[in-house]
């Protein structure tokens, strides 16, 4: 049975995003891409909202110019599935993508169920609905020295949930920390 894990890169209080809707303030180092990367090696499947896939397209295409990590990134990316949550979305600009119109908590359960890698939920609206059906197994925060004030956060407000604290630690040299939780139990 695979995880669904949520990644977030944050600032220290808790934005994905600054009130802008910039998130710039996340751009890693080539220490912190290649922590990245690792961790996304392995994952056979990303679930997006509409917003992040848009960001994330990016990857579709190598580029000259680009830098052997970011190669490296490119083509972890492109090996995964891709499932997109929109109403708005009719097409896709990827490879192994496809559209689903609504986040039915039954069919990740079953995705999860049947999946032989794990899985990765991103953006905090959509990782929001699967935290809050108990869904998400574990969940990575990649904290980012700077606070922005404000913009979306994070984490779900309503949600409650009990975790465990599996690793810790420095990534790179610029002051950005990687916490690791894994859910021990999830309500809405």
């Amino acid at each position: 049975m695979a995880k669904l894990i949520y990644w977030a890169n944050t600032s220290l209080d808790g934005y994905i995003n600054d009130q802008d809707g910039r998130f710039d303030f996340t751009e890693p180092d080539d220490e912190v891409f290649r922590f990245i990367t690792d961790f996304e090696r392995p994952i056979g499947t990303y679930l997006y909202g509409r917003r992040l896939y848009q960001d994330m397209i990016y990857w579709e295409t190598a580029r000259p110019g680009q830098s052997d990590w970011e190669l490296d990134f490119g083509r972890v990316w492109r090996a995964a599935d891709k499932i997109v949550y929109s109403t708005t979305l009719d097409t896709v600009s990827s490879e192994r993508t496809r559209i689903e119109r609504t986040f039915d908590p039954d069919a990740i359960r079953q995705l999860k169920a049947t999946a032989d890698r794990d899985i990765t939920v991103g953006y905090a609206g959509l990782a929001g609905h699967a935290i809050k059906a108990g869904l998400v197994d574990e969940c990575h925060l990649l904290i980012f020295p700077v606070l922005v004030g404000g913009g979306t956060r994070a984490l779900p407000d309503g949600a409650r949930a009990q975790l465990e604290l599996l690793d810790q630690g420095q990534v790179g040299r610029g002051g950005v920390v990687h916490l690791h939780y894994r859910f021990a139990t999830a309500t809405a």
